[in-house]
């Protein structure tokens, strides 16, 4: 069976009403990034970094997955070749059904030990005393990759590019490396490529599809699943 190997970005959930880094009166404009965005701000004030991963949470439980997070999950559910990467660290692929998807900025809703390296569901609410309950140390943080860190998974998600017969990216500025580099190695390897998305990025893709996710994903959907 074909391999489809799909990135998304926050143009997916943006239309669950998780904004992205650029939207104006957002929950990330009111935050300066290096603040709550990186190890160093996390070092700097845990107790700010914490109340910030709290609000998008919060946020994040209270929003639903739209048509785009249900149709790859449809698609993903008759091609069993088909492989999620996402941007995102909201729940949102896996609440609409989809299964096995690599977050490569971690998840919202997974907290980690800087000590030990455990890794156990978060709770709604963290803070810097929490111990970690694996070694006790006060050292939990949100599971998630902020600038400066290494993004997880990358050697499988290599190899899946490399081997697919498609690669599709969904809602994604395609100007964060690593992901922006992903059409490079799709296309390297042989691959198609497709981009879907509120406009066209920086990346050179085979072909381009303008508009919503809601509305361009489901009818791409349609019409794989009708091929």
């Amino acid at each position: 069976m074909t391999d489809i190997v799909i990135l998304t970005g926050a143009g997916i959930s943006a239309e669950s009403g998780l904004g992205t880094f650029r939207d104006a009166g957002g929950l990330w404009s009111e935050y300066n990034l290096e603040e709550v965005a990186t190890p160093q701000g996390f070092a700097r004030d845990p107790a700010k970094v914490h109340a910030f991963y709290n609000a998008r949470r919060a946020n994040a439980r209270g929003a639903e997955p739209n048509a785009a997070h249900r149709a790859l999950a449809r698609l993903q559910q008759a091609r069993h070749g088909t492989l999620i990467v996402t941007q995102n660290i909201d729940d949102l692929h896996e609440r609409a059904g989809s299964r096995g998807v690599l977050h490569m900025h971690g998840q919202l809703f997974r907290a980690l030990c800087a000590a030990c390296g455990q890794r156990w569901d978060a709770p709604d609410i963290m803070a810097p005393d929490d111990p970690c309950p694996a070694c006790g140390a006060r050292t939990t943080r949100p599971d998630v990759v902020w600038f400066g860190e290494f993004p997880y998974h990358m050697e499988r998600i290599q190899a899946r590019l490399e081997a697919a017969a498609l690669f599709v990216a969904i809602g994604t500025s395609g100007e964060v490396y690593p992901a922006a580099g992903f059409v490079d190695i799709a296309r390297a390897a042989g691959a198609r490529t497709l981009e879907l998305n509120l406009e066209r990025s920086a990346g050179v893709f085979d072909a381009t599809r303008e508009g919503p996710a809601s509305e361009v994903v489901p009818a791409w959907v349609d019409e794989v699943l009708a091929g």
